[in-house]
């Protein structure tokens, strides 16, 4: 298919993001690539981020990225989707520098090469496993395009038959993560389902990355609750026996100092642990409905998890 018949929807969420939208939409506007939807969701920002677009859902209160994203995609008419970050600044090729990627057919996910802003280096060429239950973003830009575990949700580009494919229960991206490690969560479910991923070096975009290991103790308490909560949840659902038996020493290890964390320095962070023991039986359920369909063994993914 030509690639100027190729509609792009670019998904953008917004939340108090009226001080990167500028930039954000200028990237948007310089892509080489002319057959673009751009869809907005607005979760009650406080700020005028809403007034910045044309096509915009603007929701009552802040229903989580996961939640915003699935209503932009229910509307959304691409055979691909972006889903860009308000602080992700796109070079005027990345999204012609992706489309050929999706040449091949088993490919459901991109990610160019994301650079940070602040000029200290690479921020993602996509997302790698650990056996301690992390995914960390790759800070080595590769030389050729590369296939990833998957890619970082900061200017992520999805073919929309898989996204649709990896859909449990009418949702696309888990809304139980409401922010945070949902990209981890769709990567490994593709990972399952047999979809790859790939990062393409000749697609640059700049991200101001403001959640980091270094910047925790200065996040609003209801962000470290979410992550801790959803370390947890991204391994309930996806994890089987074999990843779970092979990574258990590392995995253990760094699930006590998580909870000794959370029972001394970050208090805040406990209502994880009773969010998932009440919503165990659906988060079950889930699980359930992954397994039965992942096409692709644990054995297979263990190359993933070092």
């Amino acid at each position: 298919m030509e690639a100027e018949l190729r509609v792009v929807s670019i998904v953008v969420v917004t939340w108090n993001s009226a001080r990167y939208l500028p930039r954000c939409l200028e990237g948007i506007r310089a892509q080489t690539h002319r057959d673009l939807e751009v869809i907005a969701v607005d979760n009650a920002s406080s700020d005028d981020s809403a007034s910045y677009f044309d096509r915009v859902i603007r929701n009552a209160s802040n229903r989580g990225f996961s939640a915003a994203v699935n209503q932009a995609l229910a509307v959304a008419r691409g055979e691909f989707v972006l889903l860009l970050n308000p602080d992700c600044f796109l070079a005027p090729d990345y999204i012609s520098q992706l489309l050929p990627v999706f040449d091949d057919e088993h490919v459901g996910s991109a990610t160019g090469l994301l650079y940070r802003e602040s000029g200290d280096g690479v921020d993602s060429a996509g997302m790698r496993m650990t056996r301690s239950g992390r995914h960390l973003d790759i800070a080595v830009a590769p030389k050729e395009r590369t296939e990833v575990f998957g890619v970082s949700g900061a200017a992520a580009m999805h073919r929309m038959s898989f996204l649709r494919d990896a859909a449990i229960d009418g949702e696309i991206l888990d809304e139980d993560f409401f922010a945070y490690r949902e990209d981890a969560d769709l990567a490994w479910r593709g990972r399952l389902f047999g979809w790859r991923a790939v990062c393409e070096p000749r697609a640059i975009a700049h991200h101001v990355r403001r959640v980091t290991p270094e910047t925790r103790r200065t996040l609003p308490p209801e962000v470290n609750m979410h992550s801790v909560k959803n370390r947890f949840l991204l391994r309930f659902k996806n994890e089987g026996a074999y990843l779970a038996l092979r990574n258990a020493p590392f995995e253990l290890f760094r699930d006590f100092v998580v909870l000794v964390a959370a029972l001394t320095i970050e208090r805040t962070s406990l209502p994880a642990f009773a969010w998932l023991w009440r919503n165990h039986a659906r988060v079950h359920a889930k699980r359930r409905a992954i397994q039965q369909r992942r096409k692709v063994s644990d054995r297979e993914l263990a190359r993933w998890f070092r």
